[in-house]
């Protein structure tokens, strides 16, 4: 009955003062956006980066001349590093039983036509048959090409959803004739839409037989890579070092020196990104925070000035029965009631601000539960932290003072 009534005391007090209320609520509102803005943007680019590596699957690798390039350093050592050459298949292949599927895969961009339209700088990907055991390459029409396609060297292509959005939109693009490079390719199959990712579309994409591109690319690729399926996520590790041992033997690597080629798993992938990316979203989160310490400042501010203007109702409170705990109660459920419904439209607007955000590099977001729940966190604290003192000093005036102030 007592928290009831002071509760509505609360309310009362707060639709007094409209004006003032309504700033101190835009305060608080505006801290809370901030923080829920750049917490949903960064879990909903972490949560795509996460979906495109999880292609790969938990037991598969990646085995190129050089798969991590953090600076410019790294790179001008790593591009003095031999190619690996299709020679090295068998090799792999008879020394690692512990490797389920191997599959070999090369890499270049070129220009992709259909009758009038193109697209430049599209990824063309040339593979064996088997890495959709290994990959994550599910059809939304078509099919993927087969071995057959492989060995008679077949010119057909399985492209992404991006060159049929922009080639066949509201047209079946099975069976119809695009030119990659200057070579005409029959379309077989189209990928599943994976959207895009930190400005990059991922869908943008064709993928032909290892031995068309072999045949059309040889000059021109970025180098032969191995993706490779462990016969389980166990035994993973001892997958990859048989591999290692395998190569290193082959291109003749000192026992004193480091591997010339680079072996990598999505979750090593993902464990750099988020160690590169660590600190600037702490800054991120940092600089958010900073309207949020200014909102709280606004409440305790406001709270201060109301416990001044409200000294006489105070005093009449108290001489009639109204102890400390109750004066105490009746200001923070004032600075509560604010910052509470400041959070929520802020968790609101602030969803929908980072859904903008992350839209204008073509990715999406869901409700994030953390992100909701750091968001209510945040304006229920602030309303505890900067509404505590006011209420504080408002329960400790004395009664006598309190009555006699004008």
């Amino acid at each position: 009955m007592i928290v009831g009534g002071l509760l509505r005391l609360a309310f009362d007090a707060l639709r007094a003062n409209k004006l003032r209320s309504g700033l101190t609520l835009l305060g608080v509102m505006i801290g809370v956006t901030s923080v829920m803005t750049i917490v949903s943007a960064l879990e909903g680019m972490m949560g795509a980066i996460e979906a495109d590596l999880a292609v790969l699957g938990p037991q598969s690798f990646i085995v190129a001349r050089m798969a991590v390039v953090t600076s410019d350093e790294m790179f001008r050592e790593k591009i003095k590093r031999r190619p690996l050459k299709d020679d090295a298949l068998p090799l792999i292949q008879k020394g690692c039983p512990l490797c389920d599927q191997i599959a070999t895969r090369a890499v270049t961009a070129t220009r992709v036509q259909y009758r009038n339209n193109a697209l430049r700088n599209v990824l063309i990907v040339g593979s064996t048959a088997n890495i959709v055991s290994i990959m994550d390459f599910a059809p939304a029409q078509g099919r993927f090409h087969s071995a057959e396609d492989d060995y008679y060297k077949r010119p057909v292509a399985f492209i992404g959803d991006a060159l049929r959005k922009e080639f066949f939109e509201g047209l079946d693009p099975i069976g119809r004739e695009i030119k990659v490079g200057t070579t005409k390719y029959t379309v077989i199959g189209v990928a599943e839409r994976r959207g895009a990712s930190l400005g990059n579309n991922p869908d943008n994409y064709v993928v032909i037989p290892y031995s068309m591109f072999d045949r059309q690319f040889a000059t021109n690729r970025f180098g032969t890579s191995f993706v490779v399926k462990a016969r389980s996520v166990a035994e993973l590790r001892d997958a990859q070092d048989q591999v290692r041992s395998v190569l290193r033997a082959q291109r003749h690597v000192p026992y004193n020196k480091e591997d010339d080629f680079d072996i990598v798993t999505a979750d090593q992938i993902l464990e750099l990104l988020n160690n590169i990316t660590r600190m600037f979203r702490i800054a991120l989160k940092g600089i958010s925070s900073i309207a949020l310490v200014v909102g709280g400042i606004v409440v305790m501010n406001i709270m201060m000035v109301s416990v001044t203007e409200r000294t006489r109702e105070i005093g009449i409170r108290k001489s009639v029965g109204a102890r400390q705990r109750h004066i105490l109660l009746q200001f923070l459920f004032e600075s509560l009631i604010v910052t509470i419904t400041g959070g929520l439209i802020g968790i609101v607007v602030g969803y929908f601000a980072a859904k903008g955000l992350v839209g204008l590099i073509e990715m999406s977001i869901k409700p994030s539960i953390p992100a909701i729940i750091a968001g209510l966190s945040v304006s229920i604290g602030t309303g505890v932290i900067f509404g505590i003192y006011p209420a504080m000093k408002a329960a400790r005036l004395d009664p006598i003072k309190a009555l006699s102030y004008e």
